[in-house]
């Protein structure tokens, strides 16, 4: 049997080419094909037209944010990819980040736990039963109904989490968890902590899905790779604090607290040269065909189950893209 392996679609690449690499991806043996939310289309109208041309691959949000859509709404869209995939869909919920979800949006960034919970129930009601009414912890619903019968009554949900406590969530409530930006370290702390989870809720671990999106970069040589990288985790370690805080507890502080430093005074170019090689090699798949490869292995033997390969480029994403999904192909 061959490895498992994902891939995650982010920014750069046009819907259309999605839909593309989507197609390869599967030719290639890929398991399944996500898609992000952020700025780079309709994530599930994207996905709805990946199910045109595909018959097998899995089709998944990594993530939907609890915040930017309804719990109806998220329902209602995850049946519709399921019904056009024939039962492909796969769930990817998070919280998002207070960041993105309030200036971006104009969504108060309100308990998102408890959201977070009151979605996976109102969505599961949803496609299980047709309607729902839900009283919850921030989410009351008097009353929703489907007009059209979901294909399956339950469609996997994985949940997004970064530390210890959402992975825990991850273990009670979810089909499976969604890592990123983990090292191969933590990955294996996480599988603890959502196996941790799965016990208390009286669940087997082994039921609960590990998948991370791994950030990707292939090219002739490992230096031309790192370089592909760097813009992208200066990015992440710059804007988002949960990012910056989950890349200092995993031993590299002093590097992302230089590369905050330097993005909060604007200086961008700074922020990408305060990223060292080590911190790169160490959360990114990135390198030659043959590196990225072994990378992968690294993170199956800490106990990812589901690696998801996330193509960065700096320029021409769609080639940049095909070249990831052929050098890490099963």
């Amino acid at each position: 049997m061959s490895a498992r392996i994902g891939v995650a679609f982010s920014r750069g690449l046009a819907p259309a080419e999605v839909v593309e690499c989507a197609r390869l991806a599967e030719s290639l043996g890929y398991e399944s094909a996500w898609m992000a939310e952020g700025h780079a289309g309709d994530q599930f109208a994207i996905l709805g037209a990946c199910a045109a041309v595909t018959t097998r691959l899995r089709l998944g949000t990594a993530i939907s944010s609890v915040f930017v859509r309804t719990a109806p709404t998220i329902a209602m869209a995850a049946a519709t990819v399921d019904h056009l995939s024939g039962g492909r869909m796969v769930l990817g919920l998070g919280t998002s980040h207070r960041e993105q979800v309030e200036p971006e949006h104009g969504v108060p960034f309100a308990r998102p736990t408890d959201r977070l919970r009151d979605t996976i129930a109102i969505v599961r009601a949803l496609l299980r039963d047709g309607a729902v009414s839900h009283r919850g912890r921030v989410i009351d619903i008097e009353r929703f109904e489907l007009w059209f019968a979901p294909l399956r009554r339950v469609v996997p949900i994985y949940v997004a989490g970064l530390f210890p406590r959402m992975l825990e969530i991850c273990g009670e409530l979810a089909d499976g968890a969604l890592l990123t930006w983990a090292t191969v370290e933590a990955a294996g702390r996480a599988a603890e902590h959502v196996a941790r989870g799965a016990v208390r809720a009286g669940r087997r671990p082994e039921d609960v899905d590990l998948a991370s999106l791994l950030p990707c970069a292939v090219a002739p040589t490992r230096r031309a790779a790192l370089e592909v990288m760097r813009p992208s985790v200066a990015f992440y370690a710059g804007y988002f604090p949960r990012y910056n805080r989950l890349l200092a507890e995993q031993g590299f502080a002093d590097a992302v607290r230089a590369i905050k430093e330097a993005w909060d005074r604007g200086d961008r170019r700074e922020a990408e040269r305060r990223v060292p090689d080590d911190l790169i090699d160490a959360v990114a798949v990135a390198g030659t065909p043959d590196d990225c490869r072994e990378r992968l292995e690294r993170y199956r033997r800490a106990g990812l189950r589901l690696p998801l390969v996330s193509p960065r480029a700096v320029e021409d994403p769609r080639r940049s893209t095909i070249e990831a999904l052929r050098a890490c192909a099963p």
